[in-house]
């Protein structure tokens, strides 16, 4: 949507030039009413609002010009001037049941008829759709929330006159940080935010981290997007160390303003690979670590019956998470919500369009929404989701290695038995799960811990945690045929996500990456 300056540079057209129906859309209807304030000494010509509250007054000189608070009142006092002056432009800011053919845009409609024939305006500031017979006699116009520029700049207003009385650690970095941490939201929602903090008496440079939450408060009722609460706590991902040093380089870009370069923040990964390796977890671990809110989005689940109804859920789920932005998005087995997109049409298109309309948002929005898409069944992802610009990486995720198997055994022994395993018995652990995806160890030392709680740990030793181990059946051993067609995909089209290069056997050279198609 367009920013404040932008907005108010069209409007300003719009007005010279007489426009007989003007839709404002927004969702902050003082911010709109400081748009024609601004405007109303520009013009030179009568300009006068409607509320509720106020009945309808003057902007220039704030006089009440008629009492008659109703709709029906302000449209009827508009018409009469408009019909003896010349000129005049009437912001009506509370009008209701505008969308359809109703009572109230049929008087609508005449009014703006008469400021046809005389120069004369009707602007009406709403969120609402507008009656398309009504909105064909003029133009609309989108307000978004503040910019990251305008953010800061109403960041800054609220602090500095309390610099030097409360004490305030946040320099030209924070406010940056912060402006973006707070995009998406309105400008009174950051107002309260600043003023929650300076109510303590300080603002120190850890409160950023408390912004995030306060932020993630606002959007606590969302909608077409799932919140998913984490915690820092047996959140370590064992393994995976390319995918994490790949992410360690992406963070600090979230957050930078990028534009004078031209770039975009990063959109985000494709994990794809055997199941049960940590793609999954991987999205939780990254919004833990970089310290940002975690939404879900479960693309199986946005398809409704109707005509339409799928793209309108995925249009509004998009939507939400641009604006609770900077967060992490989460779509877990995305091939199963983009099944039968290609070339299929037993759902008459219904996957198709919903695959276009993702893609391009993935493509060209510029929020800074990070999303992190896991995949089990790569053969039912579109061609096209693989196509550069999408995401900025895709990475396989294959079967632990025996390093990553002793890294991961380690860490489940300390975080279910609290304990270090001896260094014979790890490296026996880590033989005996040859094979095993992350979860099968996690499965197994679960199974241990459990058996230590119900006996004492002392009846835990050396020999059950074999047993355990030895009765642990892997996906990769159940289906082989599956796990094999997977890292075969991954190995030619994806990028390690353990960091080291893909060795089919001791007899063959490493297999290059080719290009992402």
């Amino acid at each position: 949507m367009p920013d404040f300056a932008t907005c108010r540079q069209t409007l300003l057209l719009y007005l010279k030039a007489r426009i007989p129906f003007i839709c404002l859309r927004t969702d902050e209807r003082d911010r709109g009413l400081e748009l024609f304030r601004e405007l109303a000494s520009e013009l030179n010509v009568p300009v006068y609002y409607h509320t509720l509250s106020q009945g309808t007054r003057d902007f220039a000189t704030k006089r009440v010009v008629s009492e008659d608070r109703s709709v029906a009142g302000a449209l009827d006092h508009a018409s009469q001037q408009i019909l003896q002056r010349q000129n005049v432009t009437f912001v009506l800011t509370e009008v209701q049941d505008l969308d359809s053919d109703t009572p109230v845009s049929r008087q609508m409609l005449d009014v703006v008829s008469s400021a046809t024939e005389h120069g004369g305006v009707i602007v009406v500031i709403t969120a609402s759709s507008i009656w398309p017979r009504l909105q064909r006699h003029g133009f609309t116009l989108a307000l978004g929330s503040p910019s990251e520029d305008e953010m800061r700049t109403i960041i800054s207003e609220c602090l500095e006159p309390y610099r030097g009385s409360v004490r305030i650690e946040w320099g030209d970095a924070e406010l940056i940080e912060a402006a973006t941490i707070l995009a998406g939201v309105t400008r009174i929602e950051a107002e309260n935010a600043i003023a929650t903090f300076l109510a303590k008496g300080w603002i120190f440079k850890a409160d950023l981290a408390e912004l995030s939450r306060i932020k993630d408060r606002i959007f606590s009722d969302i909608s077409g997007i799932e919140r998913v609460n984490v915690s820092g706590k047996d959140l370590t991902v064992g393994g995976l160390a390319g995918l994490r040093a790949w992410l360690e380089k992406q963070r600090p870009l979230l957050t930078m303003d990028l534009r004078e370069r031209g770039l975009r923040p990063p959109r985000g990964v494709l994990l794809v690979g055997v199941p049960g390796c940590g793609k999954s977890l991987s999205a939780k671990a990254i919004a833990v670590s970089w310290n940002l809110p975690l939404y879900r989005l479960d693309l199986a689940n946005i398809h409704g019956q109707y005509l339409g109804q799928s793209e309108a859920r995925l249009k509004d789920a998009l939507g939400t998470a641009d604006r609770v932005a900077p967060c992490v998005l989460w779509i877990d087995e995305i091939e199963k919500g983009l099944a039968g997109a290609a070339g299929s049409s037993s759902d008459g298109g219904t996957s198709a369009r919903l695959v276009g309309h993702f893609l391009y948002w993935l493509q060209e929005s510029r929020a800074r929404v990070f999303v992190v898409s896991t995949a089990n069944d790569i053969q039912r992802l579109p061609p096209e989701l693989l196509r550069r610009g999408r995401f900025d990486e895709l990475f396989f995720v294959d079967l632990p290695s025996t390093i990553e198997r002793q890294e991961i055994v380690t860490l489940y022994a300390r975080r279910y038995m609290h304990r270090e395993l001896p260094p014979q018995m790890l490296t026996e652990l880590v033989d005996l799960s040859d094979g095993f995806a992350g979860a099968d160890i996690d499965a197994a030392v679960a199974d241990v811990a459990k058996e230590a709680i119900l006996k004492g740990d002392g009846a835990v030793d050396d020999g059950y945690w074999h047993k355990v181990f030895t009765n642990i059946v892997p996906f990769s051993k159940t289906n082989p045929e599956a796990v094999d067609a997977i890292r075969a995909w991954g190995r030619e089209r994806a990028l390690p996500a353990s960091g080291q290069s893909f060795v089919t056997d001791t007899n063959q050279p490493k297999a290059r990456r080719s290009v992402l198609l």
